[in-house]
């Protein structure tokens, strides 16, 4: 691949990342939960289950999803059913802020919150079918190693997304040291459980 198409790809892979959405918005809700530490394992888990997403879409099976409305049903549903379930949680840690049972990091194991990063990720199989829209239109169609080209993009996104995903984590974990009080760390998880159940009630939706 030549250095002008990466430039290309990173360039606009980095105002994809930027722009406002599940991944970023998922991020910055555990940072500021959580701290910088949580926000940074979940970027992690984040972008692991991009692994996956980039291993389907190279391998052609993003297309299969695409042409199966019953395997994208079920994939989604289970999808939002797990994001109704992090609401859920995140309600139930503001009702526990308010009563002074303040929610850290050592309450969520650093692999539970990598766990969720992978399964928030992968169960949202708009993220394949974007992988497969995005990644062709750098490769060239003369090249005779699509699959790789594809997948080499594909780490090149994550590894951008990580370092943005980190930055915006710690950003997030330097506000939520200056806000402590019991009312705003409940505020907080309330937030992070209305954003959940808008993510979830979205990915329910959404059609093909």
């Amino acid at each position: 691949m030549e250095l002008s198409i990466i430039l290309s790809f990173l360039a606009a892979s980095i105002l994809l990342t930027v722009a406002p959405g599940p991944d970023n918005l998922f991020v910055i809700a555990q940072s500021m939960s959580y701290g910088f530490r949580a926000g940074f394992i979940t970027s992690l888990g984040l972008c692991t289950g991009l692994i996956g997403h980039t291993l389907i879409a190279s391998l052609g099976l993003s297309a299969i999803l695409y042409q199966s409305t019953v395997i994208f049903t079920a994939i989604k549903s289970v999808g939002a059913i797990y994001l109704l379930y992090l609401a859920w949680e995140s309600y139930k840690e503001g009702k526990s802020a308010v009563s002074g049972k303040i929610a850290n990091v050592k309450s969520l194991s650093l692999f539970s919150l990598y766990k969720r990063g992978i399964l928030m990720n992968l169960l949202n199989p708009k993220v394949s079918l974007f992988f497969l829209a995005f990644l062709p239109q750098f490769v060239s169609t003369n090249s005779v190693h699509v699959q790789l080209d594809m997948f080499v993009l594909g780490l090149i996104f994550i590894v951008q997304a990580l370092v943005l995903f980190s930055l915006f984590s710690a950003l997030a974990g330097k506000i939520k040291i200056l806000f402590q009080s019991k009312k705003t760390v409940s505020a907080i998880h309330y937030g992070k459980s209305i954003l959940f159940a808008v993510l979830g009630g979205k990915l329910l939706f959404t059609k093909i």
